[in-house]
């Protein structure tokens, strides 16, 4: 299994054009993905820098073509127009997709600090390998007090995931909605963390579970021990971060780590402020 993961700015790419064709090219270009994860998708927002409202889903999904797409939308906000404005990340997968979740993360009110809510997109998928969660979420930027309560969250999630396979589950009506489908324990979560990679919100992730949980593992560290992250923004020129650093990761949970066998990071695009990475599973 291969998959991708990529903060895509609205598609607007390093010349201020927003152009969701650039993004579907570019992944083409760098290989063959079973399973897309995007971070800031946006549907109907004219107010986001060059953006002319459009329904990026949709115009992704014409660009990956074969793909089921998850949208999960963490702002929903009326337009000036009376519709509705929707900002969130997105799950493109061309292997079966199970049941999915939708989860808000914690938005703890500060007075003087910009936030927004945010979202993670999980969804269980049928690779080679096995069933596995994929999770992508865009932590906070401003604020490390939300990301810290945005990570115990995720955390709190994947307790709950592994507690609801260890149960029997019954089938109690079959296609109704009491149904229960598998919601295995192994899983991948990637995404925009914006944190770099000394920091301590990823040694947070990485803390050790209770008796029958799997531990996260940094995918880069275990492929490449002891070496410094590779950046994932800032090689080129953006105004958030003054020299380049890690901010793009995936995390795989213990039973997935014998299946990893590479990580990539694109450092050419300049179709985002952020580049795409991958990984390989077999």
């Amino acid at each position: 299994m291969k998959l991708l993961s990529w903060n895509i700015q609205w598609a607007r790419g390093l010349d201020g054009r927003v152009d969701p064709g650039c993004v579907t090219d570019t992944i083409h270009r760098l290989g063959d993905f079973d399973v897309i994860c995007l971070q800031e998708v946006a549907v109907n927002f004219p107010g986001l820098p060059g953006s002319q409202g459009e329904d990026q889903v949709a115009e992704l999904s014409v660009g990956l073509s074969g793909y089921t797409p998850i949208y999960g939308v963490a702002t929903d906000v009326p337009d000036r127009r009376g519709g509705r404005s929707l900002f969130g990340n997105a799950i493109f997968s061309r292997l079966p997709v199970g049941q999915v979740w939708r989860h808000l993360l914690p938005w703890p009110a500060e007075s003087i600090t910009p936030s927004m809510q945010r979202v993670m997109v999980e969804a269980v998928v049928t690779a080679d390998i096995g069933p596995l969660r994929v999770m992508t979420t865009h932590l906070e930027y401003y604020s490390h007090q939300q990301r810290e309560r945005q990570i115990d969250a995720i955390r709190c999630l994947h307790v709950e995931a592994c507690a609801m396979s260890a149960r029997n589950l019954r089938i109690e009506e079959q296609g109704g909605a009491f149904e229960t489908f598998p919601r295995p324990k192994q899983a991948l979560l990637c995404g925009d963390l914006n944190f770099p990679a000394a920091a301590p919100e990823r040694m947070q992730i990485l803390a050790p579970f209770t008796a029958g949980v799997p531990n996260f593992n940094d995918a880069w560290s275990v492929l490449h021990p002891g070496q410094v992250h590779a950046p994932t923004v800032g090689i080129h020129p953006v105004d958030f971060v003054d020299r380049p650093e890690c901010f793009d990761y995936v995390f795989i949970t213990d039973g997935l780590v014998s299946h990893l066998k590479a990580h990539g990071i694109d450092a050419t695009t300049e179709a985002s402020d952020h580049q795409p990475i991958w990984v390989e599973l077999a």
